[in-house]
């Protein structure tokens, strides 16, 4: 009985020197979890033997079990790199469309040929379906989720509509003499310009003049506070309809007066309702700005000029001071063709696509599922593991959400696994190899002095 007591100690031993020495093996591991060897004693007994004098019959491995406790982070230069800080786990699949599912923390994934993201085992991070527009998620079900794949054709055009102009005139400038013509710098008194974009996404450049006209005769009260407003395209120059005008005189697409505080008063003689000039639609059909081009686009959609600023249209309206002139704000929401620029990763799990030409558009959001029993996860290899009825089914989320953990893009986590505790472990595990072992010598030396005995 002695021989079977330390035989199963030396295999305890054993056990615990492999789980120590896989876990200093994987000190490198990326998402790698430490495990421990844990060990209960053997006792069997009879109705009718004596439970106080039984020694018991030496000691058996109850569970290797990994101990999911957080890893620190390695941060890295590749925004594919993820790593998770607190609960959870990414979720892949081998095959797309598969519902086969393993889950890991090992988050060192990269693009395959076909610009899907995928672990180095090829597997395919899944991600839940979002709104390419505002982000908002439609759906956390892993049955709805699906592979995360980059695009890697250029984003699309989009034809100027909307356009937000605010400004500063220079009430001290003196009216102008000569009738306006582009051309002639002399006939205006400020001008500024931004670039608008048609429904191939060609460039145009879009000017705008401003003029103090001399007041008429007999003066009328206010003109002195009157500006117009004449404008070109590619240098043709167009009225408020969007018909071009080729020659003098040139007709102002608006006429602006401001009050004695420098204030908006009233646009083309129209008081204003608001605190602001009335917005121009110029028309994009016949006549219109599409009969401006030639190179077969058009403006699919009228172009409203907004004359305030697009964000906060009562801090930064036009006015009239005694100021050089100034542009508060000038930009349009068209957009040029545009390359892939860059992927973002936000903590929430958001994907990111930025274009050249400004763009942004959401790809999806990274999938996130926690257990109700980590330890009774299935291991699989490569730092990957399975559901099985004592882990519970997976819960899926949006990362940072209840008891989910936040991702951090540009990281890693590094294998949990403390080098100091397990050599100190790996001599205990030695030690009671050793111990066993002598007493596996010792019982043998007793039996071999019964059986000399003559």
């Amino acid at each position: 009985m002695s021989f079977n007591i330390a035989l199963s100690g030396l295999a305890a031993a054993q056990k615990d020197l492999d789980v120590t020495a896989n876990n200093i093996a994987n000190v490198n591991s990326t998402g790698f979890k430490e495990s421990r060897a844990e060990f209960a004693d053997v006792y069997a007994s009879s109705v009718f033997s004596t439970s106080k004098t039984k020694n018991g019959d030496g000691v058996r491995t109850t569970m290797v079990a990994q101990q999911f406790h957080q890893g620190s982070l390695q941060f890295t230069q590749n925004s594919l790199d993820l790593a998770i800080t607190g609960e959870g786990y990414f979720a892949t699949s081998p095959v797309i469309g598969e519902q086969d599912f393993s889950y890991t923390r090992a988050g060192a994934f990269k693009l395959d040929q076909n610009n899907y993201v995928v672990d180095s085992q090829g597997n395919f991070l899944q991600g839940f379906p979002v709104n390419p527009t505002t982000g908002d998620t439609t759906s956390v079900s892993l049955s709805t989720s699906s592979a995360l794949q980059i695009p890697d054709s250029s984003g699309s055009p989009r034809a100027t509509s909307t356009i937000y102009n605010s400004f500063n005139l220079d009430s001290r400038e003196q009216a102008t003499t000569i009738a306006f013509d582009p051309n002639e710098s002399a006939s205006y008194n400020s001008s500024t310009s931004t670039t608008v974009y048609d429904s191939l996404g060609e460039p145009h450049v879009l000017q705008f003049f401003f003029v103090k006209p001399e007041p008429a005769t007999p003066p009328v009260v206010g003109d002195e506070n009157m500006w117009q407003v004449h404008t070109t395209l590619d240098g043709k120059s167009f009225d408020e309809n969007g018909l071009e005008q080729t020659a003098a005189p040139y007709n102002p697409i608006s006429t602006f007066r401001f009050d004695a505080s420098g204030q908006p008063l009233s646009t083309n003689g129209v008081a204003n309702t608001g605190s602001t000039f009335n917005p121009l639609a110029i028309t994009s059909a016949t006549p219109g700005l599409s009969d401006l081009l030639n190179n077969g686009a058009t403006f699919p959609n009228d172009i409203t000029i907004n004359w305030r600023d697009e964000a906060n249209g009562v801090t930064k309206i036009p006015t009239q001071y005694a100021s050089n002139f100034e542009v508060k704000t000038l930009n349009q929401d068209g957009a040029t063709v545009g390359r892939l620029a860059g992927i973002d990763i936000g903590t929430d799990g958001k994907l990111v696509a930025s274009y050249s030409n400004g763009d942004s558009t959401f790809l999806g959001q990274v999938a996130m599922v926690r257990f109700a029993n980590s330890q009774g996860l299935e291991q699989v290899g490569n730092t990957s593991w399975k559901e099985s009825i004592t882990s519970g089914e997976p819960i899926a989320g949006e990362p940072g959400s209840g008891s989910l953990g936040k991702i951090n893009s540009s990281a890693l986590e590094q294998s949990n696994v403390n080098l100091t505790s397990e050599l100190v472990d790996l001599i205990t595990a030695q030690r009671n190899y050793q111990a066993n072992s002598r007493a596996l010598e010792v019982n043998s030396t007793i039996q071999q002095s019964i059986l000399q005995i003559r």
